[in-house]
């Protein structure tokens, strides 16, 4: 696929240094709040307090890893930013979601989020219960009807299918059921890398292959080459953050460190302990690099966005 080929208008070169790629990670954080706080329910509508609670738990900061992706991703394809970002608040909706629900007592009974007091704390667990309710099927409100993704009843039909079957019981949800019924018990690598395959690397698959959703036809090379970048890039992910679970700081990370430990969770760093677990972190770095070769230059902010995804410290 050329660059200007099929007439897209492209965005602006990806970054060629640290510095640029992080200035541009930030712009994307900032595009993400401005889009997520303008599709959400204002605070004044009543039901007031869900919408504050649902407002207060997206709105709290974050990376925005997954709308990253999905950018990322859009630029090696010739996709301008706005033609891609109602997914991107779709996609984080489902994640925002996902968080408010494993933080409750009866998952993972967390108290703090981002450095601050997890939903459930600052309202109550109801509340809780029903941001998460209200904000996955606005997520998909958005793929149905928000007017800047591409009007092809197909393409949107398409992104809604792929998005429910990354949260569904082939995907996040089953996953955690597998996270909470495991727990305590023996598993090989194997099933540990199945579970996190589900329960994390779903929605990042998902992350960037609704980005090439959106420019069909796409070369089936093409798209291939994205689905082996996205599996090795959501596997990796959770690695590094077992891995910070294990050797992180609370303060940096926004969260209470051995939680894991303390649930005898079988993760990577349980299962095969922490030089092996960095290990396989730097192969699947390496796939997903490789991965990304039939797209030269244009993927270059995939590629920073990989090596800064899986070698971060939070």
């Amino acid at each position: 696929m050329s660059d200007a080929a099929d007439g897209r208008i492209r965005v602006e070169d990806a970054p060629t240094s640290a510095e640029a790629f992080g200035a541009q990670l930030e712009s994307w954080r900032l595009r993400m709040e401005g889009a997520l706080a303008s599709r959400l329910p204002e605070v004044h509508l009543v039901p007031a307090r869900l919408h504050s609670a649902m407002r207060y738990s997206v709105l709290g900061g974050g990376k925005r890893i997954r709308p990253a992706l999905l950018f990322a991703t859009a630029r090696a394809l010739g996709l301008r930013e706005d033609e891609v970002e109602a997914a991107a608040c779709a996609i984080e909706l489902v994640h925002v979601y996902s968080l408010v629900h494993d933080d409750l007592p009866a998952m993972d009974d967390d108290d703090l989020r981002r450095g601050r007091p997890t939903c459930h704390k600052a309202y109550d667990e109801a509340t809780a219960l029903l941001v998460g309710d209200a904000l996955q099927p606005l997520a998909f409100q958005l793929l149905a009807c928000d007017p800047a993704l591409p009007a092809s009843p197909a393409i949107r039909l398409r992104l809604i299918e792929m998005l429910a079957q990354a949260i569904g019981t082939f995907g996040m949800a089953g996953g955690q059921a597998i996270d909470l019924a495991v727990q305590g018990k023996r598993l090989d690598i194997g099933q540990v890398e199945d579970m996190h395959a589900r329960k994390t690397g779903a929605v990042i698959r998902a992350s960037v292959l609704m980005a090439a959703e959106c420019v069909p036809p796409l070369d089936p090379d093409l798209y291939a080459a994205l689905t082996r970048f996205a599996a090795a890039v959501g596997l990796a992910f959770q690695i590094q953050d077992d891995l910070l679970d294990v050797t992180g700081d609370a303060s940096t990370l926004g969260k209470a460190t051995g939680a894991d430990r303390e649930r005898a969770k079988p993760t990577h760093p349980a299962v095969i302990g922490i030089p092996a677990s960095q290990q396989r972190v730097r192969l699947l770095h390496n796939q997903a690099i490789d991965a990304l070769a039939p797209f030269g230059d244009r993927a270059e902010a995939l590629r920073s966005l990989a090596h800064w995804l899986l070698f971060r410290q939070y």
